[in-house]
């Protein structure tokens, strides 16, 4: 430690540690051991242990969410009969000052050689740097107590470390990035950014929205906040609610007794009614404002609010579905609800020992590392490596670590085959078509003409519940201007002309757009057009349409979407699909094909 002081004096360091490998069985004196404790706090020294035994990490009623990655998962503590007088007095020694120095995730870093070499698998371990909230926690308007507050739980994401290089120099320098803005013309004229806005897609429309625009529609918050709305019952928070990706601890103000006092009277108090405080919370005054619950925490060691974010109303989501009670062919036998309650009981990931009156976590995920971070360091190591060969498999490890654990496999074998027995699998036979009443209870339309009762029956047959939500249809409108358009045209004494006139402007009006949603709208538009036009005999209407559509396309450079079009098989009606067209198969065939040719050369020329 002398060493390391004299060394780093005027220099800066990310880090100071020491690591100590010992067998414990060494003679030692405890008289300067508080002078040792205060001097590595004091220089910020942390202090790991290596030993060649594992040791007993009984941490009491401690706090075990935040503890470190155990080198192996339900191992059971090692029987301290093995080690002689000086080992175990050694090791009093070596756990009261690891608790001394980092409370209770002291015991973490004393480590065996087999638990170190296991831990050099892990790539990242995670980091803890408290990073302080200070604020004041407001009741009403006369009561305010100050607190600081630390992220508990929060969800740790790979740093945004990527950068764009050159593929054969490997160099950042060797690419230059330019952005252009041009105008959607022919001529794609270019504009400055500083005559661009922001725009808003609503249907076809775009909004304009400029930045006064967002700035001035910013919620605007006086600052930080963390103040009472109220008090409820906590039976009345349901754990469904909680939401966010951070639970924060608050603790009082350091060094501030009468923030202590009032704090601890509020936990207390909390703790006493069983009930919670509905707060408004803000990180600052950029932020949006949230409501969480903050509810009381009380360990052996220390005692703080626990704060977890609430929804609003557009964050629930109300779900309505059929019960199963009621459906005689789903409903179980004991023997079978039996079953599934034993299958439930021996997959528990929690062991309870009534004897000892002890609960043990058998599977602590806040002890296993992200095995996306792992996986992710693994390539990237071998990337770095040897850079043209593939990339590994998954290490086994990694596997293993995300397996249950093999005394919960081991006591579910049996329900499970309880369960394949009670439940059998037979393979599902295609039942016969079932005959509807329109079979049965067949329309009798021999008094009417031919085409009559043909166009009766396809009346029928488009009808849709669809039809009807959209209430009163007085024109063709952007939103499903398809539907709307067979709902016009089918109408009595419908003006065809008109309606379809309509539906064209919608058309001119998503090609305009130029996006593949659009193109697939507006081919839905022409594909109900040509559908209608042979149904009603309105053949020459649509044909007239696609040869103007065509010529659209040549001039705004739309080939894209009329290859959309021809893949699709539209064409124009010719005379064996309607009686009232002159046009021949080949004639029509002979427009789309010219058109993809002329297509074709002028990307060419281009």
């Amino acid at each position: 430690m002398d060493v390391i002081q004299k060394e780093t004096i005027g220099k800066k360091f990310e880090r100071k540690h020491i690591e100590m490998f010992t067998d414990l069985n060494s003679p030692f004196s405890k008289d300067q051991m508080d002078i040792i404790i205060s001097n590595l706090k004091r220089s910020d020294i942390s202090l790991q242990f290596f030993l060649p035994f594992p040791i007993d990490k009984e941490d009491g009623d401690g706090d075990t969410d935040d503890s470190s990655f155990p080198s192996e998962r339900q191992k059971p503590s090692l029987p301290q009969k093995g080690l002689t007088k000086q080992q175990k007095e050694s090791l009093s020694v070596v756990k009261n000052m690891m608790m001394s120095l980092e409370g209770e995730d002291g015991l973490n870093e004393i480590y065996s050689f087999s638990e170190s070499l296991r831990q050099l698998c892990v790539f990242k371990k995670i980091e803890r740097r408290p990073m302080p909230w200070p604020c004041l926690l407001t009741i009403g308007s006369n009561l305010s107590i100050k607190i600081v507050a630390y992220k508990s739980v929060t969800q740790e994401k790979v740093k945004k470390s990527w950068t764009v290089v050159d593929a054969r120099t490997l160099r950042k320098e060797d690419v230059q990035k330019e952005t252009v803005y041009c105008l959607n013309d022919d001529d794609e004229t270019e504009v400055q950014k500083e005559d661009t806005i922001q725009g808003f897609r609503y249907g076809s429309d775009i909004v304009p929205f400029s930045k006064v625009d967002e700035e001035q529609m910013k919620y605007k918050t006086e600052g930080k906040c963390f103040s009472v709305l109220g008090f409820c019952r906590s039976s009345q928070v349901h754990r469904k609610f909680f939401m966010g990706n951070q639970v924060l601890k608050v603790f009082a103000a350091k060094d501030d007794e009468a923030a202590a006092v009032a704090l601890s009277s509020l936990i207390h108090a909390l703790d006493e009614l069983d009930m919670v405080a509905i707060v408004r919370y803000a990180y600052d005054r950029r932020s949006n404002p949230q409501v969480g619950v903050a509810f009381p925490f009380i360990k052996q060691a220390y005692e703080c609010l626990v704060y977890v974010q609430l929804p609003y109303m557009e964050d629930l989501r109300q779900y309505l579905f059929s019960s199963l009670r009621n459906n005689k062919k789903c409903t179980p036998t004991e023997a079978q609800l039996s079953a599934v309650d034993a299958l439930i009981d021996s997959m528990s990931l929690v062991n309870n020992d009534e004897d000892e009156d002890t609960i043990e976590d058998m599977f602590q995920t806040s002890k296993i590392p992200n095995p996306q971070f792992q996986r992710l360091f693994q390539c990237l190591l071998h990337r770095a490596l040897y850079p043209s060969d593939p990339l590994p498999p998954i290490q086994q490890h990694l596997w293993d670590m995300l397996n249950p654990p093999t005394e919960v496999t081991a006591k579910c074998q049996a329900p499970l085959s309880k369960i394949k027995t009670l439940f059998p699998l037979t393979e599902a036979i295609k039942k016969r078509d079932q005959m509807t009443a329109q079979d049965i209870f067949q329309d009798n339309h021999e008094d009417e003409p031919i085409p009559k009762k043909a166009k009766t029956e396809e009346g029928e047959g488009n009808f849709s519940i669809s039809s009807l939500a959209e209430g009163n249809i007085t024109s063709v409108g952007s939103v499903n201007p398809a539907e709307n358009f067979r709902v016009l045209v089918r109408r009595k004494n419908a003006n065809f002309k008109e309606v379809s006139c309509q539906l064209v402007h919608h058309i001119d009006q998503f090609l305009e757009t130029k996006g593949l949603q659009y193109y697939m709208k507006s081919l839905d538009c022409i594909r109900v057009f040509r559908e209608e036009a042979i149904q009603l005999s309105e053949e020459q209407n649509f044909n007239n349409f696609l040869q103007t559509l065509r010529d659209k396309v040549e001039d705004k450079a739309l080939n894209d979407f009329w290859e959309i079009i021809v893949q699709d098989g539209i064409s124009l009606i010719t005379k064996d699909e309607a009686p009232g067209s002159s046009v021949t198969a080949e004639e029509a065939k002979k427009v789309c094909i010219d058109h993809c040719i002329l297509g074709l050369l002028g990307d060419y020329k281009e």
